[in-house]
């Protein structure tokens, strides 16, 4: 799951990072896109339906949303910091600390969703769920690029 988030949020990271500030509905309405379209394969391939598929949806835009978040100040931090021509070391030192601990904050987030998950998921559909998460990410990695010249 970590591996998917971070994909995305790289995606979503470039996309930002190319376009103007005016495009910022845009980059949200692409992030929904693709956060709906990984929501539904996921749906998919854990044979999700129903309640199921709709508590599933809620708790996982939730753990999406929560993540891009951390990600995003974690990313303007470095940001702020790689701009300035002279900055302190202390400026250094807590971006790069930022850095280093937005994989444990990513997995904490990641883990106590995975508990939520566990109030309505089979035992089957969670591991099912870590599978479709993997796939998911090798479909976007084969599809990259492909209608691009």
């Amino acid at each position: 799951m970590k591996h998917i988030l971070t994909f995305l949020l790289c995606l979503f990271v470039a996309a930002a990072a190319q376009s103007a500030p005016q495009d910022k509905a845009k980059r949200a309405q692409w992030f929904n896109n693709m956060v709906n379209s990984k929501i539904e394969y996921l749906s998919k391939q854990m044979n999700l339906e129903g309640d199921q598929k709709v508590q599933f949806e809620k708790t996982y835009r939730a753990m999406v949303n929560e993540t891009s978040k951390i990600a995003s100040e974690t990313r303007r931090l470095e940001r702020n910091v790689s701009k300035k021509d002279n900055a302190s070391d202390l400026e250094y030192e807590k971006a790069a600390e930022a850095i280093a601990e937005f994989k444990s904050k990513e997995g904490a987030i990641e883990l106590r969703y995975f508990n939520q998950f566990k109030t309505f998921l089979t035992k089957k559909q969670l591991f099912q769920l870590k599978i479709a998460e993997d796939r998911w990410m090798k479909e976007l990695m084969r599809h990259r690029g492909k209608g691009r010249h």
